[in-house]
């Protein structure tokens, strides 16, 4: 997976994540469903400054495995820093996004455009309402040490290319465990959270882009 594909696939995925959808003409909702949202969004607006580890697994249609990275991501407010094991960094102070590859030793700065961006990585553990989804609750089962509520859902707009994402909910802690995103070409994502702090310290300079850590990085500016 390339620089540009991680990014996107972490973005896709954790749009589902926590998308806490309204009733709607289209279709109806699950009370049950509702009340896990619920518990996990009451859970995150407790949190102040999130530290994470992740890892992002790709699969085929056939759940052959792909591809897989790990890494940590850090949130605070619109500001996150994405570390990538292997050599990626990706970091938004809200309004731009420094993209890091160490292999080329090049930052690609663009924009971040809340408007025309949906689902943006500061929405991962924040508190993310979105009208575009239906969601259900299918039941409970353990994964690793936790009993889990899985909440599936499936969005309004069929043009989207996913067409459905199941949350994987900590049944008492109400956090995060897991996510599994369904794009409509049979490929499946796993995005997996691990050692989540949300309660977490760093300073906005600790997760901003610094050109000094990347001496001779080439910079391609689209911003313009």
């Amino acid at each position: 997976m390339n620089k540009k594909s991680i990014f996107f696939c972490l973005i896709l995925a954790a749009g589902g994540l926590l998308a806490q959808a309204q009733n709607n003409s289209l279709g109806k909702n699950d009370p049950a469903a509702k009340k896990v949202l619920d518990g996990l969004s009451a859970k995150l607006k407790s949190f102040k400054a999130v530290q994470s580890g992740f890892t992002l697994t790709v699969a085929d249609a056939n759940d052959k495995i792909q591809g897989s990275k790990s890494g940590t991501i850090y949130i605070k407010g619109n500001k996150y820093h994405i570390n990538v094991v292997g050599g990626q960094d990706i970091f938004c102070d809200g309004k731009d996004v420094w993209t890091y590859d160490k292999s080329s030793n090049e930052v690609t700065i663009t924009k971040s455009d809340p408007s025309t961006q949906t689902i943006t990585p500061d929405k991962i553990f924040t508190d993310f309402y979105d009208k575009d989804f239906l969601y259900k609750l299918n039941g409970e089962s353990k994964m690793g040490a936790h009993i889990v509520q899985e909440v599936e859902l499936t969005p309004t707009d069929k043009s989207k290319p996913f067409f459905k994402a199941l949350l994987y909910i900590d049944k008492t802690a109400h956090t995060l465990v897991s996510i599994k995103w369904f794009d409509k070409g049979g490929t499946k994502y796993t995005l997996q959270t691990n050692k989540l702090n949300g309660n977490a310290t760093f300073t906005d300079a600790q997760i901003a882009y610094n050109k000094a850590k990347f001496p001779g990085a080439e910079e391609v500016d689209l911003r313009n």
